[in-house]
């Protein structure tokens, strides 16, 4: 808002996932866009994730810091004092609004619109139709539900004028618009936008495939940087419905906080990065152990092994990168091998399991309680209408064109971090690579390739037979969905909590192969989860029957035998064979792949028995 009122409050994980940088929050008088990274405050806590702004800066060069994000006080909220209050700054859109009584649609800028500033409670303020001709009291106005959008990022007003009058001006300068309803459902084809000159136009024409060619060429127009990008975009603008669910897909970066370095010292500075960057002589520390950002274990070094340490840091920081993409997954890989305890830190503590003889028969190698992880997220873009930017996985390596966050190159970008716990999982190597190279998989295998590539092809991904993780990453990716749904009805965690990161690679791969699942829980809290993972494989008897009863209960689905029987789809609409919401699909916050390459026929033997060859747990695992 121009006079930076108050006008809502949404949760601080909201801004990453939901309601972030030129995405529209729907307030309940009010249509708001969130404005880019130029107009955020920037007293926030800076936070310290090497990996991540590593990983960040591969895409955005000119990023240092990571930042968190925008918190209200809760002692300082209104009506006691709105104005104190800092927050992330919105701007109203879209500028066109219909009043519902006498359906008149014009832009906020024509006057007929009025702001009503209502002062407590500041979300009621709304834009009232004091002209109108229909009612005594000026009814409350709401934003028209049409905008245009393209596949680069831009979002506009819907072309009302020149929708109507079909590319034309009108034949009267001073004439006005209605929108108008013929049915009860609301959707386009019972909506109509009628000129006072007489031109009138049916809101389904602008809608469909076919219909797309004859709107305009897009504007451009980036609302949330309140500009038009510099080169002209060349595709036709799409209508869109607002709060359409394809209107916004953010793209954020992940990596779990894994300590670096043996030396519990190192280990400290890397954690308190925040506080001790800068500090260049002995007087710097000194002033920091007086202010108490030198507390706690750290406390009990010297000022003298501290500053080294510092200046160790930095000029690890400095060393150039020998990749020109950071490998994220696997240094978290090797940490979880290792399972040292001595690693231990604040934010990553593992406890190994004692397995017993009988895990030989599932293949299972290694059992770890991940019983603190921290988990810090980054926000380096955002996509519309199609979201081939979900970069939730490293692996896929897909560079997208995202939309910009800032008119200016940005120096930081928007980063949240949670806690939680987890249980990891790591399968024997020599037996998932027999299996993987069965000659009975390579038809298999071939199928699930070119689906891979039909699909990517139909997102204009470049390079599309590039990336292609193989059937261990089917075979893995199955299993994780299929224990997802096994410990949500153990650990009292609902699906949409619980999460996945798999680590599937082949030999041959630089790094070495990988065979191993992730299954975590985390929250936004500063004190995480409460546990309820870790309870399952606190007993080692309990959580292999667990498993045992996931792999059970994807043997039969109640989409079967359709289920079972699907073939791959080689019109790039997925990548699944025998999945479905009744067996092995899983909430979009679990899944790092979208739902896509899965296949309960490569995990157990299924209905269709001409692929239980495939089956890389037999009945005797079961």
């Amino acid at each position: 808002m121009n006079d930076r009122k108050f006008v809502g409050e949404i949760r601080p994980s909201q801004l990453m996932y939901t309601y972030g940088v030129g995405s529209i929050v729907d307030l309940p008088s009010l249509s708001v866009i969130v404005m880019g990274l130029d107009d955020w405050p920037r007293n926030t806590q800076v936070l310290s994730e090497p990996r991540l702004l590593n990983a960040v800066r591969h895409h955005m060069h000119s990023v240092e810091e990571l930042r968190s994000l925008p918190r209200s006080d809760e002692e300082i909220r209104p009506p006691i004092s709105a104005n104190m209050l800092y927050g992330v700054p919105v701007a109203v859109f879209p500028r066109w609004w219909v009043c519902p009584v006498c359906r008149r649609l014009a832009p906020l800028g024509s006057g007929l619109f009025e702001l009503d500033r209502v002062e407590y409670p500041p979300d009621r303020i709304c834009y009232r139709h004091t002209g109108c001709t229909e009612t005594r009291r000026a009814p409350e106005a709401i934003p028209s539900r049409i905008l245009v959008a393209c596949e680069e990022g831009h979002l506009d007003d819907f072309p009302w004028v020149e929708f109507v009058h079909r590319g034309e001006p009108c034949k009267h300068e001073k004439s006005l618009l209605k929108l108008l309803e013929y049915g009860p459902s609301g959707e386009a084809r019972d909506l109509e936008v009628r000129c006072d000159c007489g031109a009138s136009r049916r809101l389904s024409e602008a809608f469909g495939k076919d219909n797309r060619n004859k709107m305009p060429i897009c504007s451009g127009r980036r609302p949330h940087l309140r500009d038009y990008d510099s080169t002209p975009c060349e595709r036709h603008a799409r209508a869109i419905v607002l709060g359409a669910t394809n209107l916004w897909f953010p793209i954020n970066l992940a990596v779990l906080s894994i300590p670096t370095d043996s030396d519990r010292l190192a280990q400290l500075i890397e954690s308190n990065w925040d506080k001790l960057r800068g500090a260049e002589s002995l007087d710097n520390v000194r002033f920091m152990r007086k202010r108490r950002d030198i507390h706690g274990e750290l406390a009990e070094f010297d000022d003298e092994r501290i500053l080294q340490g510092i200046i160790d840091y930095e000029n690890r920081q400095d060393e150039p990168q020998n990749t020109p993409a950071p490998d994220i997954k696997l240094p978290e890989w090797e940490i979880f091998c290792k399972a040292d305890p001595k690693l231990n830190t604040t934010d990553f503590r593992v406890r190994p399991v004692r397995l017993k003889s009988n895990w030989q028969q599932l293949f299972i190698r290694d059992v770890l309680l991940v019983e603190r992880l921290r988990e810090v997220q980054a926000m380096i873009g955002f996509a519309r209408l199609d979201a081939v930017g979900e970069l939730t996985d490293p692996d896929q390596h897909v560079r997208v064109n995202a939309a910009e966050l800032s008119r200016t190159p940005p120096q930081w970008v928007p980063t949240t971090e949670l806690r939680g716990e987890g249980i990891f999982l790591r399968f024997d190597e020599a037996t998932v690579n027999r299996w993987e190279h069965q000659a009975s998989l390579r038809d298999h295998a071939d199928d699930f390739f070119t689906a891979h590539v039909h699909w990517r092809e139909k997102r204009g991904i470049q390079n599309p037979q590039n990336d292609f993780p193989g059937l261990r990453y089917v075979l893995l990716h199955s299993f994780a969905h299929a224990l997802m749904r096994q410990f949500s009805l153990e650990a009292g965690y609902s699906a949409a909590s619980l999460k996945e990161r798999i680590y599937a690679r082949s030999s041959g791969v630089i790094g070495g192969p990988m065979a191993g699942i992730l299954i975590y829980t985390s929250a936004s809290d500063s004190e995480g989860t409460l546990g309820g993972l870790i309870g399952l494989g606190e007993n080692e008897e309990t959580l292999f029957h667990l498993i045992q009863q996931s792999l059970q209960s994807v043997v039969l689905c109640a989409g079967d035998p359709i289920c079972a029987e699907r073939s791959i789809d080689t019109q790039g609409r997925t990548i699944h064979v025998a999945a479905c919401h009744a067996c092995l699909f899983a909430p979009e916050t679990s899944c790092e792949r979208g739902n896509r390459y899965l296949d309960r026929s490569v995990l157990v033997p299924t209905m269709d028995e001409t692929r239980n060859i495939l089956a890389f747990f037999g009945e005797n695992q079961l």
